[in-house]
C-alpha cells in the first residue's frame, strides 16, 4: 500500500472521527423518549391521548376499602406499588426540570407532555390528602407485589392503603410533598391560576403538618421499610419543601426557616456525594444557592454556608474536592449497585442548573484542587448523559428504546408481559413467573424512555431480567434527565432561563393570619394618617425580541393593631400579568386563598410590566376590626 493511499484513508477516518463528534447524540429524541416513559408508569384511568397504548386502567379501587379515592399516581418502577416519597420526589424534580428550561421543553413540543406528567401526580397527591394533618403514602405492599409478576391492569395482590397522620407522622413523606405541590404550583401559575393557588393550599398544609408533628414516615408505613427506608431523617425534606415554597410564595417566613434552621438541621453542615429521593441536602443547598442571592439578610452568613456545600458537591463531581464521587473506569458516576443511575441523572440535574447559575454570575467555581469554569460543569453533565445514551466501555445505551443496543429484557411487569389490550387471558400471579418473567427473550412491549439501573462499578452489565439491580426502571430515574437533556440540546450558549413558557416569578407572600377576636368594624377618619402602607422595588429586568420587561414586587403592610378587612386597591399604569390578587370589577382585593390581613403583617403580589417605572399602587377602600 502506498504513502498517499495510506493518508487518504487517515484523513477518511478522521473526518468520520469529526462527523461523528460533531454529530454527538440526538439529544430531542432522547428527551421525546424519556417524557413518554412515565405514561407507562401511570395508573388509574388512562386519558384518550394516552400515548404508550399496551397500558391500560389500573388500579381503579385504590383506595376502596379506606373510604378515599386513591385512583391515578405512578407505580415507582418494575413493579405494581405506588410509594408516596418517590412520587413526590420524582414530580418535584419534574417541576424543577421546567422552571429552569421551560423555554427548551417548549421549543423542542415536550412542554405540554411534561406537565401532563406533573398533573398526573398532583392530581393524585390532593387525592392523597383529604386533609390538613392525614396523608396516604403508599397503596400495595412490596411483600405480596414482589410475590406475584402480573400486568397492573389484572393485579389480585392487596391494594391497602397506608397513612401518615398527627399520630402516626411522617416529616419526610409530608415535607417532600409539600415541596412537589410548591413547585408545581409555579408550573401552572400562568396556564391554570386557580390549579396553582389549589397545589399551593395543599403545600403550606403539608409543611405544617410536616413540621409540627415530626417523625420519620416508615416508622408509621412500616411496609415501606424494606423499599424506601427513610435513612436520612427528615431535616432535609423540612429544608427541601421550605426551600420551593419560599421559591413559590416569596413569603418571608420560609426565608426565616432556612435562615434558622440550616445549621441545626444539617443544611449547612453535610457536604454530600449523592442527591435523590432519600438524601436531598445537595438539592436543598443548590436550590438554595441559586435562590438567595442578594436576600440573605440578616441570614447570610447561613446561605453562604448553603452554598459552600453546594459548590463542594459541585467540585467532588469533577474530582476537584478533597472529597470525591467515585467513577467507573468508563467515567460514570458510581455510588451503589442497585440502580446506580438514579444518582448519575440527579448529579448531573444539579451540575447543569449551577453551571448557568455561574454563567450567569460570571465567575468560576473555586476548589480545593483547583477552579472549574461554567462550561466544565455543563461539559460533565454532558459526559454523564453521552454515557447513558450509549458513550460507554459496552456501547450500550441504558435508555430503552433509544440507538440500537439498549436492554430487552427489562425488570418491569407491564412491559414484560403480552398487552392487556393484545391478549386479555389471566396472567395469574405466580404464572406470571413461570411464562412471562423466565423467559430469555426481549420484552413484548418497549418501555420507551425508561433509564434502567446500569452498570456496575467496572462497567460491566447483564440484560437479564431477572437482574434487577441493573435492568429495573424508574421514574426518579427520569425526572431529573429531562432537565438536563433540555438544557443539552441549546448546546453551550447561554440564556435567559426568565423566559421560558413557564413562568418561574414567584408568587404572592402569604402570611398565615393568627386569629383575632371579632371586633365591629371600624373605618379611620379621613384625616388620620394612613395604617396601610405600600412599598414596590424592581426585582428583575431582561430582554425579548429587543423589548425590555421588568418585574416588580409591590408589599402591602398593615401598620394598624386591628385586622385589615375589606380591601380594594387601585392600581393603574399597568401593562403586563399580575399575580397574587384578585381583580373585582376595576379594582383587586385579596388573593383566593386570604380574606384578611392581621396586625402587623404584609402580603406581597407581584406584576410584569414593559414599563420603567412601576405601576400606580392606591388603597381606595378598607376596614380594620
Amino acid at each position: 500500500m502506498g504513502s498517499t493511499t495510506t493518508i487518504s484513508i487517515l484523513v477518511l477516518l478522521l473526518l468520520g472521527l469529526v462527523q461523528l463528534a460533531v454529530s454527538g447524540h440526538d439529544y430531542k429524541q432522547a428527551l421525546s423518549k424519556s417524557i413518554l416513559f412515565f405514561e407507562a408508569q401511570r395508573s388509574g384511568h388512562l386519558p384518550p391521548n394516552q400515548r404508550v397504548s399496551w397500558r391500560s386502567h389500573s388500579g381503579l379501587y385504590d383506595g376502596k376499602s379506606s373510604g378515599v379515592d386513591l385512583v391515578g399516581g405512578y407505580y415507582d418502577a418494575g413493579d405494581n406499588v405506588k410509594f408516596g416519597l418517590p412520587m413526590a420526589f420524582t414530580v418535584t424534580t419534574i417541576c424543577w426540570s421546567i422552571i429552569e428550561y421551560g423555554g427548551q421543553l417548549e421549543s423542542n413540543g415536550e412542554l405540554g407532555h411534561a406537565i401532563d406528567a406533573v398533573k398526573w401526580g398532583t392530581d393524585y397527591f390532593i387525592k392523597a390528602h383529604p386533609e390538613p394533618n392525614v396523608l396516604y403514602g403508599e397503596v400495595g405492599d412490596g411483600k405480596s407485589d414482589h410475590y406475584c409478576w402480573q400486568r397492573p391492569e389484572e393485579m389480585t395482590t392487596d391494594r391497602k392503603a397506608y397513612k401518615i397522620d398527627r399520630n402516626n407522622p411522617g416529616s419526610d413523606l409530608a415535607g417532600e410533598t409539600a415541596a412537589a405541590m410548591a413547585a408545581a404550583s409555579i408550573v401552572f401559575r400562568r396556564s391554570d391560576p386557580s390549579y396553582s393557588a389549589e397545589l399551593l393550599r395543599h403545600a403550606h398544609q403539608l409543611f405544617e403538618f410536616a413540621d409540627k408533628y415530626r417523625g420519620k414516615y416508615d416508622s408509621s408505613i412500616t411496609v415501606a421499610q424494606k423499599y424506601y427506608r427513610s435513612v436520612s431523617g427528615y431535616n432535609d425534606e423540612l429544608l427541601w419543601a421550605a426551600a420551593w415554597l419560599y421559591q413559590a410564595t416569596n413569603d418571608k417566613y420560609y426565608l426565616d426557616y432556612l435562615g434558622k434552621n440550616g445549621d441545626s438541621m444539617g443544611g449547612t453542615g453535610w457536604s454530600m456525594t449523592e442527591f435523590g429521593w432519600d438524601v436531598k441536602y445537595a438539592g436543598v443547598q443548590t436550590l438554595v444557592a441559586v435562590l438567595m442571592q442578594g436576600k440573605g439578610g440578616e441570614h447570610t452568613a447561613v446561605f453562604e454556608r448553603y452554598q459552600q456545600k453546594a459548590e463542594q458537591f459541585m467540585c467532588s463531581l469533577l474530582g476537584k474536592s478533597t472529597k470525591n464521587i467515585k467513577k467507573t473506569p468508563g467515567g460514570l458516576i458510581f455510588r451503589q449497585s442497585w440502580n446506580n443511575m438514579q444518582f448519575v441523572t440527579s448529579a448531573s440535574f444539579l451540575a447543569a442548573v449551577y453551571s448557568d447559575y455561574l454563567s450567569s454570575s460570571k465567575r468560576d467555581l473555586r476548589c480545593s484542587q483547583g477552579n472549574i469554569s461554567p462550561s466544565q460543569l455543563l461539559d460533565f453533565s454532558r459526559s454523564q448523559v453521552d454515557y447513558i445514551l450509549g458513550d460507554n466501555p459496552r456501547a450500550t445505551s441504558y435508555m430503552v428504546g433509544y440507538g440500537e443496543n439498549y436492554p430487552r429484557q427489562v425488570h418491569h411487569r407491564g412491559s414484560s408481559i403480552v398487552s392487556f389490550n393484545v391478549d386479555q387471558k389471566f396472567v395469574t400471579c405466580r404464572g406470571g413467573y413461570a411464562t412471562w418473567f423466565s423467559r430469555k427473550g426481549s420484552d413484548p412491549n418497549v418501555l420507551t424512555g425508561a433509564i434502567v439501573g446500569g452498570p456496575d462499578a467496572y462497567d460491566n452489565f447483564a440484560d437479564q431480567r431477572d437482574n434487577y439491580e441493573q435492568t429495573e426502571p424508574a421514574t426518579y430515574n427520569n425526572a431529573p434527565l429531562l432537565g438536563v437533556l433540555a438544557r443539552l440540546i441549546s448546546g453551550s450558549t447561554g440564556f435567559d432561563q426568565l423566559l421560558p413558557g413557564v413562568s418561574p416569578t414567584p408568587s404572592p407572600v402569604i402570611n398565615k393570619p393568627a386569629p383575632v377576636p371579632k371586633k365591629k368594624p371600624t373605618t379611620p377618619p379621613a384625616s388620620s394618617p394612613s395604617p396601610i402602607t405600600i412599598s414596590q422595588k424592581m426585582t428583575h429586568s431582561w430582554k425579548n425580541e429587543g423589548k425590555v420587561y421588568y418585574r416588580y414586587s409591590t408589599t402591602l403592610t398593615n401598620r394598624s393593631t386591628k385586622t385589615l378587612k375589606n380591601l380594594k386597591i387601585l392600581i393603574t399604569k399597568l401593562y403586563g400579568p399580575i399575580w397574587g390578587v384578585t381583580k373585582t370589577g376595576t379594582s383587586f382585593t385579596f388573593p383566593s386563598w386570604m380574606q384578611s390581613l392581621p396586625a402587623g403583617k404584609s402580603m406581597e403580589f407581584v406584576y410584569i410590566h414593559s414599563a420603567a417605572s412601576p405601576a400606580d399602587v392606591l388603597v381606595s377602600n378598607y376596614s380594620l376590626e
